[in-house]
């Protein structure tokens, strides 16, 4: 591969891009870790995983995979459920084995007949929730676990009730003076960023998250009572020797391979992982500035892959993840070199440098997040859904709302519930016109009739009075369904009854072996 055209080639990008991913992709890698109920070490493993294997074998150019909020519940309650955490893990390579397997039978496919509406809005649903959910962290709240998408949380508030109570009636000083530079600086930075220059490549979240250790270092030297410490910052397991640090590595248990219950476990990691995935992937390649289309039966094999490895080495099970993703394109990544080299960091730093690590205050990264949430809640979106008419912005904010009040998963099936509900409306409303001109009727399909259009071409075909001369013009079908063959020969057989001259109109020769009894000739009526 040349490095003009290489992965290399964007490395001027990727590599601040990269920086970026493993600073966000830390605390939530953590974050998830905990609210399963596993190691945090495994929420680690997931995301150097996710990075490096996942982002080797996956097509797309901006995606990111780790560890994944919408899995923690499945996780959480597998792991209790299970003999051991040994155990677990077989479940998770078991569950890459069968990803895999998902591309033999092409499943990826499927996530193209997800409406559009319903991926933005999955995509301004996590910007909203990125900035509720971050706003208690930057005030110095933490009641809920990082990278959190639920709408009720473990401390018994909602995600609406805990943004009050941390701003109104709970918040420190330290966090909240971090959080607001922090977020000042990020905004001024990406408008007035030099466009030449070393200064072009420097992470604005680099210099948030350097502001952040270094501004708690003097609130702890001259003030402090703003010093913040403990919950409030980032909490990397440190190993002594490297012996201890190999040592938090895990090996699946392949002697319970036969148990049921792991069956079950690997199954259902699989499907919901994979279903997290392909929307996700789908998501990215919306917001790609160069418009890229992902394989996505492909990415599964890659998840598989990811899931495989991370399985047989410690690591939680990982998806393709948008807020990591989402980070990666708002840094300005260009490849999936990106993606790969924040695995690298993460895994540098977990081995190098842990207790540095534990000095960044979750209020840097909460402002890293909130800003990456603001880009993708833009209120532009909005305003353009709305300008596209009701079958799109409807869709759209059900899926915003569902999302919002409940989880990703849920969310997504009550926008994917409405949205088909508003294509088959929209399809079944125009496929059919009809116009007359005295006794001459031109009943003409508008795009190819499938079942759905059944009533509309029955009602059409029904209300043409006796002695009629019709025109059934199906020049535009590419495809016309059986059922509504067997209408339209009904009313040819019943046209010589009611003095009706029927003609069909059309310029495909597959419909002269449809099963039509109706005359094929052109009929010169425009």
């Amino acid at each position: 591969m040349s490095s003009k055209n290489g992965l290399f080639s964007t490395i001027g990008k990727d590599l601040p891009a990269s920086i970026v991913v493993a600073l966000v992709a830390l605390p939530l890698c953590l974050g998830i870790a905990l609210a399963s109920g596993a190691p945090l070490f495994s929420g680690l493993i997931a995301g150097i995983v996710g990075g490096i294997v996942v982002g080797i074998l996956s097509k797309s150019q901006l995606s990111v995979s780790g560890p994944a909020a919408g899995l923690t519940v499945i996780v959480l309650g597998a792991i209790e459920s299970l003999p051991t955490w040994e155990v677990f893990l077989l479940a998770v390579v078991l569950s890459g084995v069968i990803q895999a397997g998902l591309f033999f039978t092409r499943s990826g496919t499927l996530s193209e007949f997800v409406p559009n509406s319903v991926i933005t809005g999955m995509l301004a649903a996590i910007g909203l929730i990125l900035i509720l959910k971050q706003i208690p962290y930057a005030v110095g709240y933490e009641g809920d676990f990082e990278g959190s998408l639920s709408f009720l949380q473990p401390d018994g508030l909602n995600t609406l009730s805990a943004l009050f109570y941390s701003v109104w009636d709970f918040f420190l000083v330290g966090p909240m003076i971090i959080a607001i530079v922090s977020l000042i600086f990020l905004f001024w930075w990406d408008a007035n960023r030099p466009s030449e220059g070393p200064l072009r490549l420097l992470p604005g979240p680099l210099v948030v998250v350097i502001f952040g250790v270094v501004a708690n270092a003097l609130f702890m030297a001259v003030i402090p009572a703003w010093a913040i410490g403990g919950d409030h910052l980032v909490q990397v397991p440190v190993a002594e020797t490297l012996t201890g640090f190999t040592q938090q590595f895990s090996t699946p248990d392949f002697s319970a391979i036969g148990m049921t219950d792991v069956w079950v476990v690997a199954f259902t990691l699989a499907i919901v992982a994979s279903l997290e995935s392909l929307l996700c992937v789908k998501a990215v390649d919306e917001i790609d500035p160069q418009r890229r289309t992902t394989d996505k039966n492909y990415e599964l094999l890659a998840q598989g892959g990811g899931n495989i490895v991370s399985g047989f080495i410690g690591g939680l099970p990982l998806t393709s993840v948008i807020v990591r993703s989402s980070a990666n394109v708002s840094a300005g990544a260009m490849t999936k070199m990106s993606a790969i080299l924040h695995g690298f960091w993460l895994l540098l730093s977990v081995l190098l440098i842990p207790a540095v690590l534990n000095l960044i205050p979750l209020a840097a990264l909460a402002a890293i997040l909130i800003q990456v949430g603001y880009k993708l809640n833009n209120p532009a979106l909005y305003k353009l859904r709305w300008k596209q008419g009701w079958h799109q912005f409807v869709p759209f904010v059900a899926t915003v709302a569902a999302i919002l009040l409940t989880d990703l998963l849920t969310g997504i099936i009550i926008g994917l519930a409405i949205g088909f509900v508003f294509v088959v409306a929209r399809n079944f409303r125009t496929a059919i016109t009809k116009t007359n001109d005295g006794d001459l009727y031109l009943v003409s399909a508008r795009r190819s009739l499938y079942f759905i259009h059944k009533y509309e071409l029955q009602k059409s075909l029904s209300e043409i009075p006796d002695n009629s001369i019709v025109v059934i013009n199906l020049n535009r079908a590419d495809f016309v369904d059986p059922d509504n063959i067997e209408i339209i020969n009904s009313f040819v057989k019943n046209a010589r009854f009611r003095d009706i001259d029927v003609s069909v109109r059309h310029d495909l020769d597959h419909l002269a072996n449809s099963g039509l009894d109706a005359p094929l000739r052109k009929v010169n009526y425009a």
